[in-house]
């Protein structure tokens, strides 16, 4: 039975990887910060959740890095992400504060998670799969006050990409999926700046992207079945560009 680890399971896109996967007979370890774990998944045979803070160090290095020694997870799906709003017009210091909590978590947390992935599977010389979930914003941009963000997940998309080029010749390949608004709780967020009409105003559909439909394609990932398109990204936007 594959395990697969993903972080930011309790809800969201996450929520619906973790479901789906263990649906297909994989074993799930998933991480939350704060919320709940949903029934479904307690309940599973196969799924463990775990509590950590991934803007902690300490909980990365005692609670996580635990689980990639021990147990070497054949596929990391690094989902967490937190999106915050940092306007150009706040101080200084404010502003900071923003990027440097988005960038430990985004960015900083899924890196070192990865990195101690990657030094399991070369120490075994088995073969690992790593899932970055991304954002659109990566590729396009993102507002002003959320240009931390944007930053974040195009750091991402290039750390992938670095992964692939040196790894996947020793059987560890790497992709990211890089979403456009999806129907979840954080886009609750963009609508309440924006609007709902907003988040689909650049879309080739009138709805925005469900989080099961995100889940698939990293099913489709999590399988093995294209391991020759390691350091791609996968754009799954509504359209709203189209590469």
């Amino acid at each position: 039975m594959k395990h697969a680890f993903v972080t930011g399971a309790s809800r969201g896109i996450g929520f619906e990887i973790a479901g789906l996967l263990l649906q297909k007979e994989f074993r799930v370890t998933g991480t939350a910060r704060k919320s709940t774990f949903d029934d479904s998944l307690k309940n599973h045979p196969n799924f463990t959740g775990v509590r950590v803070d991934l803007s902690s160090e300490k909980d990365l290095q005692t609670i996580i890095k635990p689980v990639i020694a021990n147990e070497c997870p054949d596929i990391l799906i690094n989902n967490a992400g937190i999106f915050r709003e940092a306007d150009f017009s706040v101080d200084d210091e404010s502003w900071l504060n923003v990027w440097d909590e988005t960038m430990l978590v985004n960015l900083r947390a899924s890196s070192l998670i990865s990195k101690w992935f990657i030094n399991r599977h070369l120490e075994r010389k088995s073969k690992g799969i790593i899932i970055n979930i991304t954002s659109r914003a990566a590729y396009r941009g993102d507002t002003q006050e959320y240009a931390a963000y944007a930053a974040s997940k195009g750091g991402m998309v290039a750390f992938t990409k670095s992964i692939a080029r040196d790894f996947s010749r020793k059987g560890i390949v790497a992709y990211s999926i890089a979403p456009g608004f999806v129907e979840t709780d954080m886009a609750k967020e963009s609508i309440s700046v924006y609007g709902e009409e907003y988040l689909t105003k650049d879309s080739a559909f009138d709805v925005m992207t469900q989080p099961d439909e995100v889940a698939r394609l990293a099913l489709f990932l999590a399988e093995g079945n294209v391991k020759h398109m390691s350091g791609s990204t996968f754009h799954i936007n509504g359209g709203s560009y189209m590469i």
